[in-house]
């Protein structure tokens, strides 16, 4: 606690300081209160408060529904005639069974479910010819609910070798399954792959004898129309 007595202009003025535990200083000047801050000694006695972070919920990923439960209509990708039919109404499918065999564009193509469920009715018959659009089999869908998948690591797909013959997906589809192994001694019109398109179940085959050098596809995999799949030598 300090008194200072001081004359300004002439004009006289008493100040009183007291210092005050949080560092600033109480002065009364000519009966007038001030309080001044000295921010070296503030600073050193104020309390530093942290935030708190709030507690971070640990949630679980909300399952996703990958098919919907409802009419289900399957329809013809392009114009052909019905060969054989595989499925009869009230037989439970799964996706990718196959429901009809058509031949179309010189090739017996299985048209399978694209979804789990119920078949409801089955709108033709063996050697009916059919158009594009045209619906084949009418389902009723079941509701598949799966947990949300991790996100796949991409990984770049295998250069072809230079000099061997390569078999090209001749359309975008997805690859259901492998058929010939590396190093097999395969003949022209040995079934390779074989892919889903445009609804129907494809045969990937042999061009030329040889023997497969590499398979540059897999069971699941999404490929577009041009994409190198095998490897002969």
């Amino acid at each position: 606690m300090k008194d200072f007595k001081y004359k300004i202009n002439g004009n006289d003025y008493a100040a009183h300081v007291e210092e005050q535990e949080d560092g600033t200083l109480k002065i009364n000047l000519n009966g007038k209160e001030f309080v001044v801050e000295l921010p070296a000694k503030a600073a050193a006695v104020r309390p530093v408060i942290k935030p708190v972070a709030a507690p971070t919920a640990v949630t679980t990923p909300a399952p996703r529904v990958v098919q919907a439960a409802g009419p289900a209509s399957v329809t013809s990708p392009l114009p052909g005639t019905i060969t054989d039919v595989k499925v009869k109404a009230g037989q439970k499918v799964k996706r990718g069974d196959v429901l009809l065999v058509m031949e179309a564009m010189k090739m017996a193509n299985d048209i399978v479910a694209e979804n789990d469920g119920t078949i409801k009715a089955v709108c033709v018959k063996k050697g009916d010819n059919v158009n594009q659009g045209d619906v084949l089999i009418e389902m009723e869908a079941d509701a598949v609910v799966a947990a949300p998948a991790a996100p796949a690591a991409t990984t770049p797909k295998p250069a072809p070798t230079p000099g061997a013959h390569t078999i090209t997906a001749p359309m975008p589809g997805t690859i259901t399954k492998v058929v010939a192994e590396e190093g097999q001694r395969v003949k022209r019109g040995d079934v390779l792959l074989v892919m889903e398109a445009m609804k129907m179940a494809n045969d990937i085959v042999a061009e030329s004898d040889g023997i497969v050098k590499a398979i540059l596809a897999k069971a699941g995999s999404q490929v577009q129309s041009g994409e190198v799949l095998v490897e002969i030598a």
